[in-house]
């Protein structure tokens, strides 16, 4: 057993598959991360994920009549680093 940056316990098992996964191209990690987010997550709730339907199809409504400003995914995350490095 290790530890981790974070002070956390690992088997090596657990270093192994870590290993793995971050070969993954970014696609695949991304789907990874969802899929073990969603494990975690609390059962669903259908209000809530009517709400959030009803935000994606707003959201999408304005961008197809132009009226939302789209960030390229280098603007996002140069935004979202600047916003990190001032907390």
């Amino acid at each position: 057993m290790t530890f981790t940056s974070g002070g956390f316990m690992a088997t090596d098992t657990l270093e192994q598959l870590r290993s793995q996964v971050l070969q993954l191209p970014e696609q695949e990690r991304a789907e990874l991360a969802h899929a073990l987010v969603q494990s975690l997550d609390s059962p669903i709730d259908d209000a809530v994920e009517e709400a959030w339907d009803n935000e994606i199809a707003k959201r999408i409504a304005e961008i197809d009549r132009g009226q939302a400003k789209l960030l390229s995914r280098e603007e996002f995350r140069r935004k979202i680093q600047a916003r990190i490095g001032t907390l």
